[in-house]
């Protein structure tokens, strides 16, 4: 039991990788705050801001940047718990960090283990029946049962669980989330409507460019 106990705190104090703080800010994870644009946080990563893939342009920009932590070469056990962080721009703006660790870092951790190693930074969490949506992110469920939230009026962490014993947080500024959601919901719905008047604009293209084809090898061919 001791042994386990020195685990967690460990862990919470490598998980977060920030000093404790009295009472919760949710606005930030690690150096990362809610708000940073693309410029500044692809500065922080040592990434480019090209490097952040488009996933929509309409009605508003949605950004994605991954960034997977470096961790030491040959070390037996990861010295950074993190495998990776996908950050989700709005319109430029920092709105949603998805946080995966390492399955290694936290092998034998219960779901209490993390909770409280969570906990020693963000606060007191509740246990709510509910689930956190992933509208774009193929790697995960369309939605994912929570284990515990922290949260305030503007701020939401969730703590889960997918493909077994894979952890994760899901964190995000609650107004900019919701009109994120809204906003894809959009583009998809517009993607769907204009999506037979492009296949068709595709069709004429290519047998355009086929017939062009087909009159120059008519001149230039010499049997």
């Amino acid at each position: 039991m001791k042994i386990m106990r020195t685990i967690v705190i460990s862990l919470a104090m490598i998980l977060l990788s920030s000093p404790l703080i009295h009472g919760q800010d949710l606005s930030t994870y690690r150096h990362f705050s809610f708000g940073m644009t693309v410029a500044d946080l692809s500065k922080q990563i040592d990434q480019k801001p090209a490097d952040a893939k488009v996933l929509h342009e309409r009605p508003a920009q949605i950004e994605e940047l991954t960034w997977l932590p470096p961790q030491p070469y040959g070390s037996s056990r990861p010295a950074e718990p993190v495998d990776q962080i996908l950050f989700s721009f709005y319109n430029g703006a920092l709105y949603r960090m998805l946080v995966t660790y390492e399955n290694s870092a936290t092998k034998g951790l219960t779901e209490e283990d993390m909770i409280r190693a969570v906990s020693a930074k963000y606060g007191i969490a509740t246990r709510p029946i509910a689930v956190v949506n992933f509208p774009m992110n193929p790697s995960y469920k369309t939605t994912e049962k929570v284990i515990a939230r922290w949260e305030d009026s503007q701020y939401s962490l969730n703590l889960f669980r997918s493909y077994g014993d894979t952890f994760a947080i899901v964190m995000f500024t609650k107004q900019l989330d919701a009109q994120a959601g809204t906003s894809i919901a959009e583009s998809v719905k517009l993607d769907q409507e204009e999506a037979p008047q492009k296949e068709a604009a595709r069709v004429k293209k290519n047998a355009e460019d086929s017939e062009l084809e087909r009159q120059k090898n008519i001149k230039t061919l010499r049997p």
